[in-house]
């Protein structure tokens, strides 16, 4: 059973360090992250240490790949998970550029395990669709990720329209990924508590995965996959909340309230990809089954901040037919990522 893993993560040391006083005054409840213990409920599989996987993520050399072997995964489809849109303007192209150019030589030390995701400089639209360009027609990297929002909005916002018409018309996906939630909505919503609590809360617990799923929600109300029927984006998490919900949102919102010529879970079944993101429940799969369904979801590890192991377990369990396994674990993913053999 070949196996693609297609959110995994890197950590740009450059950018992290020049987005961090923006994101310490923006989210300063993130250190309790790496301050406290990680203690998972019984049976459950910890999280790793911030500290350990932030020196993981660093590597994209022989360590990865070793570890990679030890769980059975055969590519891993590389983003970074360094929050860009942070960075000051006037560096932030130049940031791009060298953790793109990076990443790229990573793929082409280890064409056959990895391949990645460009990191485009989101508050300079323009910029962002010149390394669009490059990243993907030059250095080969297979679509783009979005580490939350790409500034005080979302991508909705017709600012990013130049990006998106151009992630469509170059055929690769855009992967929208969490991150800290708007400092005033985590603020009236998730503070109050002790630290750990607070923390978890408007992140990993609950926060962020809300504000990712709010984030595609956005893009389907606005419009954006009608003016631009080629966008397709991956959202991890099972969804990030999204398709437990899609029958009450077609319910309280039909195409005559959005104005779309689709209900919303109609747009969502043709343009996004569900990815569990290392939450293996087998309750969550089973509902994006039935819901979404097995052609459009694509396997994950959420590498380095989730362990390896039980990777292939999971799978091994499942009650799928041999053609669905397949799917899920590398054809959805050749397909859409456009791999060799897809």
């Amino acid at each position: 059973m070949t196996l693609i893993c297609v959110e995994e993560h890197a950590i740009d040391p450059a950018i992290a360090g020049a987005a961090g006083p923006v994101l310490a005054r923006e989210a300063p409840y993130m250190h309790a992250q790496s301050s406290s213990p990680v203690r998972p409920g019984p049976g459950r599989r910890p999280a790793v240490a911030l500290p350990e996987a932030l020196s993981l993520g660093v590597d994209l050399g022989p360590d990865r790949i070793r570890r990679m072997d030890e769980h059975g995964i055969d590519v891993q489809i590389v983003s970074w998970t360094s929050p860009i849109q942070l960075v000051p303007g006037d560096q932030a192209a130049a940031l791009c550029r060298a953790a793109n150019d990076r990443l790229s030589q990573a793929v082409a030390a280890h064409p056959d395990r990895l391949q990645g995701l460009a990191a485009l400089p989101w508050q300079l639209p323009a910029a962002a669709v010149a390394e669009l360009d490059r990243a993907v027609t030059e250095l080969g990297l297979r679509g783009v990720l979005i580490l939350g929002r790409p500034g005080a909005g979302f991508l909705d916002d017709p600012a990013h329209h130049p990006v998106l018409e151009r992630i469509a018309a170059l055929g690769v996906p855009l992967y929208v990924h969490p991150f800290h939630p708007v400092p005033q909505v985590q603020q009236a919503y998730y503070a109050g508590f002790a630290d750990k609590v607070t923390a978890e809360l408007s992140l990993g617990g609950w926060g962020w995965h809300h504000e990712a799923g709010i984030h595609v929600l956005r893009l389907i109300l606005a419009g954006v996959f009608e003016r631009l029927p080629g966008l397709q984006v991956v959202s991890g998490h099972w969804g990030e909340m999204v398709p437990f919900f899609l029958s009450r949102l077609d319910d309280v919102l039909s195409p005559a309230d959005t104005g779309l010529s689709r209900t919303i879970t109609e747009t969502y079944r043709a343009h996004v990809w569900v990815t569990p993101s290392g939450m293996f429940h087998r309750p969550q799969f089973d509902f994006v089954r039935a819901v979404v369904g097995l052609d459009r979801l694509i396997w994950s590890a959420d590498y380095p901040f989730l362990h390896l192991d039980g990777t292939r377990e999971f799978l091994d369990e499942l009650d799928v037919t041999p053609e669905d396994r397949e799917k899920i674990t590398h054809r959805n993913a050749q397909r859409l990522f456009r791999l060799d053999g897809g």
